[in-house]
């Protein structure tokens, strides 16, 4: 199978906008945030345009993360003949990034659609093959579930593959009870026999998460987990520093990244491993949709390394005896210990 990776929002943004600028028959799009104001690449006009030359786009996104799109250019996206649907429930999300091509090319990842990400590294994965009727029948799931009206679309549905393949699809729908993530760190987590490489931008994680965590650090399995010094929010900063503190206590490695890293990523002894777009917490485990591709393929394994370890290279060790925690820690603490045991 063909890999390719993109290793920042500017990289995926231009791999992205040229695949839809030489589609030739349909593009299809899941986005979680998606805004009209990247400033290098108009995705909204390109959109435009490839619908009014008669190809079939179908844009889904989710109500609550691209909020901020206008009512006028969601008129002006459906006027063109884009077929624009909302995926809105009370607390559920769809979190997924899906780019489809042709139904031959297909972009999964951690990017979304916004400029104030533009100097994020972040992490999407290119694929072509057969693979793509994988990521095709998911888009296709959602896509029944926003009430979409294609027929083709909603067949495709209606497929069940025989056919297994090395590298796979992980499919994570909390809002139909269809919870798989929480099964496949598990189970991953525990056949480590050397190592285990994370990266997360929000880092939350569940208790069961943290043991499991621990017991591959007590086993002597290496752990490191690569969080940005600083995020996109100061009260999930808090909240990072918190539990990389409390992590790093019991014998994980905390990496802080001088950049900005959106990417979700995970990798178990540099043999296997997860991109895709789910974080460390709660939301993505409990409440919210996601997608991501588990890869045994050694060569596509060996560039995320790669990339991770180039990553790695813009980092600092977190130190729990320097990198005390702050005041508000102290605050946020107790109602972050009560949440985190409640969940």
């Amino acid at each position: 199978m063909y890999y390719k990776f993109y290793n920042n929002s500017h990289k995926s943004w231009q791999a992205m906008f040229e695949a839809i600028s030489m589609a030739e028959k349909s593009v299809y799009l899941e986005m979680y945030i998606f805004q009209d104001d990247i400033l290098d690449f108009d995705f909204l006009k390109l959109l435009k345009e490839k619908a009014k030359n008669g190809l079939k786009v179908i844009v889904i996104l989710d109500s609550f993360g691209s909020a901020d799109l206008s009512k006028k250019v969601i008129v002006e996206l459906r006027e063109s003949g884009i077929e624009l649907i909302f995926l809105s429930y009370f607390l559920y999300r769809t979190h997924r990034k899906i780019l489809i091509i042709d139904e031959k090319i297909a972009f999964i990842g951690g990017v979304n659609f916004h400029q104030s990400a533009s100097l994020w590294n972040d992490l999407v994965v290119r694929v072509k093959g057969k693979f793509v009727l994988f990521v095709l029948h998911s888009f296709a799931r959602v896509y029944t579930n926003c009430g979409g009206k294609d027929s083709v679309i909603l067949d495709q549905n209606k497929i069940f593959f025989k056919e297994k393949m090395r590298d796979w699809l992980i499919e994570h729908f909390p809002v139909t009870k269809k919870y798989r993530l929480k099964k496949i760190y598990k189970e991953n987590f525990k056949k480590a026999e050397e190592s285990i490489v994370l990266v997360t931008p929000y880092f939350m994680p569940r208790r069961w998460l943290i043991g499991e965590l621990h017991q591959a650090v007590l086993r002597g399995v290496k752990v490191e987990v690569l969080v940005p010094e600083v995020t996109d929010h100061y009260f999930i900063d808090r909240v990072n520093y918190f539990f990389m503190h409390r992590l790093s206590k019991l014998g994980v490695n905390i990496y802080l990244e001088k950049e900005m890293n959106h990417a979700k990523v995970m990798i178990i002894d540099s043999k296997e491993g997860i991109v895709g777009s789910n974080n460390l917490d709660y939301l993505s485990f409990e409440l919210n949709s996601e997608v991501g591709i588990f890869l045994k393929n050694i060569s596509a394994i060996r560039k995320l390394v790669k990339i991770v370890e180039d990553w790695k290279k813009n980092t600092i060790l977190f130190n729990p005896e320097i990198q005390k925690p702050i005041l508000l820690d102290y605050l946020l603490s107790p109602i972050i210990s009560v949440f985190n045991r409640i969940l």
